[in-house]
């Protein structure tokens, strides 16, 4: 594995735990009545960037060419 693909790869993940862990902060916040002003779609779509950022990571770890 290249140096910039160790970097990208990184990166990705690091992208996937900071989305997935604001999902999960907004998603308990909201649930104790503490953020009622954020929509359910703006937590549904930062889970949906969690999981794709971390399908992206994923691939871009096992597929040779990206």
């Amino acid at each position: 594995m290249s140096q910039s693909s160790s970097k990208l790869n990184r990166t990705l993940t690091q992208a996937f735990g900071l989305f997935l862990g604001i999902a999960i902060a907004v998603w308990v916040l909201r649930g104790f009545g503490i953020l009622t002003f954020i929509p359910g779609g703006i937590i549904l779509l930062l889970f949906v960037l969690a999981i794709a950022l971390a399908i992206l990571s994923y691939v871009q770890r096992t597929w040779w060419r990206f």
